[in-house]
């Protein structure tokens, strides 16, 4: 039977953390996800700002989630969701053509990586551009490589590289960084430690990719002059923001303007018995702390909810 109280979709710290809170709640709690556990936190070397565990390898922080959860007695399947069918009572999950019914539904597919928005971007993923520095850092060892992008993630990026590469451009369209002051800090003393390897090229932005079997060169063009300068690069990093992850919506649920699902307070859309939690919702901060705290409001209230409509 694939019939199911609450369906979760997506197994970041927001869906993991609703899995918990409905399976508590003596729910039959299904969890799917795409990749694998963790989400962008499985992704991230470092954290030290989860409240109670000081620092901590972000893979492991997913993998101990993951592990709490699913020893509670959530089910869990690792399947890409075609479709979502909000209008069928219970409502519907297909994912790669198995179909998975629920009265809840709990929406934490996250957001992913948001691109340069350059016409042969994609050509060089894999070969020279990444996306994630954890992942891909350790290939570009003593190489000089570019990091694109002003916010927390870009300057995390950063200081991680540094520990690996020879030499490292941070690229900021910005006069000045838009991250947290204790990120900013460590960067600038790091790079005044070791102004050889750290340079910052600010207001400026990547207007070109260069290469033939891997990227070779990038373009950076001066906002304020207009006027263009050509970079040698062994590999460029792009962090400049996520965008959510709503394709699977169909226009059924109400996202803001840069197209976040809007919720109330119990983390309900404006459909009966749908919730979202996480990256994907609007809100003015996204860490694991207020993941977590949407994932425990979503898989409260979806319990509640589906209590009330088998």
């Amino acid at each position: 039977m694939n019939d199911y109280d609450v369906i979760i979709i997506g197994a970041g710290p927001a869906g993991m953390t609703a899995g918990i809170y409905a399976v508590r709640a003596g729910m039959k709690v299904l969890v799917l996800e795409s990749k694998g556990p963790g989400g962008q936190v499985a992704l991230t070397s470092t954290i030290q700002n989860y409240p109670g565990v000081g620092q901590i390898d972000g893979f492991k922080l997913g993998q101990d989630m993951w592990e709490q959860m699913t020893n509670l007695g959530v089910e869990t399947q690792f399947l890409s969701v075609d479709k979502i069918n909000f209008d069928t009572n219970p409502k519907e999950v297909v994912a790669e053509g198995v179909t998975f019914r629920a009265p809840s539904i709990i929406l934490s597919m996250g957001a992913s990586s948001r691109s340069l928005g350059l016409a042969n971007e994609k050509d060089f993923v894999g070969k020279g551009l990444s996306y994630c520095a954890v992942c891909d850092g350790m290939l570009y060892k003593g190489k000089n490589v570019v990091v694109v992008g002003g916010g927390n993630s870009a300057v995390e990026d950063a200081m991680y590289l540094s520990n690996i590469v020879g030499h490292l451009t941070i690229v900021h369209r910005r006069e000045q960084f838009r991250a947290d002051d204790i990120e900013i800090q460590r960067l600038l003393k790091k790079q005044s430690e070791y102004k050889e390897l750290i340079d910052f090229k600010m207001g400026f932005v990547v207007s070109k990719l260069i290469g033939k079997e891997r990227l070779e060169q990038i373009v950076l063009r001066n906002l304020n002059t207009n006027a263009t300068e050509t970079m040698d690069v062994d590999g460029i990093f792009i962090a400049i923001g996520r965008s959510p992850q709503t394709e699977l919506l169909d226009g059924k649920i109400t996202l803001d303007a840069q197209g976040y699902i809007i919720t109330d307070e119990n983390m309900a859309t404006n459909l009966s018995g749908v919730y979202a939690a996480g990256d994907i919702v609007h809100k003015n901060l996204r860490q694991i702390t207020t993941a977590i705290s949407d994932g425990a409001i979503a898989g409260t209230q979806a319990s509640i909810y589906a209590k009330k409509n088998k």
